[in-house]
């Protein structure tokens, strides 16, 4: 039985239609794309760090990124 979070991005749509609707009275402060990749980026390093055990070669493979790469981006997002 499949339900409509199934897919991070039907998962996503949904968290963002309730941040719309939330927002419904007055219009959400510009800059809202760089705000969801910024933080989608630090969740999904956060929660693949988490699945790997926090080490950081499976975590890498797993994201598909070098892992030097996610140093920096470890570093960058305050995650040490």
């Amino acid at each position: 039985m499949t339900n409509e979070h199934d897919s991070i991005g039907s998962c996503m749509q949904h968290h963002i239609k309730k941040f719309f609707n939330m927002h419904s009275t007055f219009q959400p402060a510009a800059g809202l794309y760089d705000r969801v990749i910024q933080e989608a980026e630090k969740a999904l390093i956060m929660e693949t760090m988490h699945y790997s055990d926090n080490i950081q070669a499976k975590a890498s493979k797993i994201l598909g990124i070098n892992r030097n790469t996610l140093r920096k981006k470890i570093a960058a997002l305050g995650l040490l």
